[in-house]
């Protein structure tokens, strides 16, 4: 735990913007204003547990949050540990994940950083602390690569950071992507080379803030240890984007200080989607689906997104029940959220069931597996989320087509 509980008020008109005016010495500094702790996270929850660590400060409202993940084969205990207090004195909460298996893909890594996400906002010890209009990812490596593939199939993410992000044949294409983005790279990675990194920043959209810094000397396990010049431009970076303080983007917009900085680009002058006046009872826009097919080019829709209480446990009897939402609507289709829950009893393997309304298709599942057969739209669960301890519970999401409606799906184990 960090000395020092000195509060610190939130400015009148950003309820986001905390802690005392940033000079190159603070941003610099290995820990910020905050006090912060640390707790274990069990496995489960569709990752295999990690660390979360946050501000003990709970007079300023909820926090801003990221996920990390590790890389091929790492261990974020070993590589990426060092961050979270660090980070958590800067006014974040702090989601470092394991892995379900150490030999993950970049696209598994992406699902489990979604899900610890949907973790810590929902059924996580922490969860009032995290204001899940405020969230974030971020990842070394295949962890990197996963990090902006999470941002293309979760757009209301606030930013992605990716660290030496990928390996050569992802061929990640962030064209679609609507979450700002940075990417952090080393000038000499044999990995993961300057090259390859500037692929992939070729391709984010001139309309989405992005920035990408070269560490100079840096090569590609340079992210895994102390990395002092990494946190320099991170914390402004995620300031901006997560609580919106705009008076971070001084040292970023143009860069402030160069030093260890061979190469630096960015999309000055960075300014984050929603403002930063939004006040504390304001929900931000909706999100709109994971872009796996071309974004919808009609306006995002005007309705924000429904907020759900933490799932109850199901009456005794009841194998599981499944609750449903609207995440996003849009001309011509929609984004859905089922939760599935068990009862008092624990459960192994999972089905929901549900009838489409006329006009409805489901063009994607992410979490689950779909099967259907006229109207009725089955989800049964992937691999990894279909053991749920007595009142516990994991969601799956899809896209759809036609105009959202309220069904009430059902559950049944197996």
């Amino acid at each position: 735990m960090m000395a020092g509980t000195t509060p610190y008020a939130a400015a009148a008109d950003n309820p986001y913007q905390r802690g005392p005016d940033p000079t190159p010495a603070s941003v610099a500094a290995t820990r910020g204003p905050f006090a912060t702790t640390q707790a274990t996270v069990p496995a489960g929850n569709g990752f295999n547990g990690g660390f979360v660590y946050y501000p003990t400060d709970t007079s300023l409202g909820t926090w801003g949050a990221v996920a990390i993940v590790p890389g091929y084969s790492a261990l974020f205990a070993n590589e990426e540990a060092w961050m979270g207090p660090w980070l958590a004195s800067f006014g974040f909460v702090v989601l470092g994940i394991e892995t379900n298996s150490r030999t993950d893909g970049a696209d598994a890594r992406a699902t489990q950083l979604l899900a610890g996400l949907d973790y810590l906002t929902r059924t996580s010890p922490v969860r009032s602390r995290v204001d899940p209009n405020r969230l974030s990812v971020m990842g070394h490596s295949a962890g990197g690569a996963g990090t902006l593939l999470a941002a293309l199939r979760r757009p209301s993410l606030r930013t992605a950071v990716g660290l030496a992000p990928g390996t050569p044949g992802n061929n990640l294409n962030m064209s679609t992507t609507q979450v700002p983005t940075l990417l952090l790279s080393g000038q000499n990675d044999g990995t993961v080379t300057p090259s390859y990194v500037q692929g992939i920043y070729n391709t984010l959209p001139a309309g989405v803030e992005h920035a990408w810094a070269e560490l100079a000397g840096n090569d590609h396990l340079s992210f895994t240890r102390s990395n002092p010049t990494e946190m320099r431009l991170l914390i402004p970076w995620l300031k901006i984007f997560l609580d919106y303080d705009t008076r971070y983007t001084q040292f970023l917009c143009p860069l402030s200080n160069s030093t260890g900085v061979s190469r630096y680009s960015s999309t000055c002058p960075l300014v984050p989607p929603g403002g930063p006046t939004i006040p504390p009872t304001t929900t931000p826009p909706p999100t709109t689906p994971p872009p796996t097919t071309p974004p919808p080019t009609t306006p995002p829709p005007t309705t924000p997104p429904p907020t759900t209480p933490p799932p109850t446990t199901p009456p005794p009897g009841t194998a599981c029940t499944a609750t449903y939402r609207t995440i996003g609507s849009w001309s011509g289709g929609f984004q859905g959220e089922v939760t599935v829950t068990a009862g008092s009893a624990a459960v192994d393997g999972w089905t929901t069931r549900w009838q489409l309304g006329s006009g409805q298709g489901i063009s994607q599942v992410w979490n689950g597996t779909l099967s259907t057969s006229g109207t009725t739209a089955t989800v049964r669960n992937a691999d990894y989320n279909g053991t749920l301890a007595p009142g516990t519970s994991t969601t799956f999401g899809f896209l759809g087509t036609g105009a959202p409606t309220s069904p009430s799906p059902t559950c049944t184990s197996p």
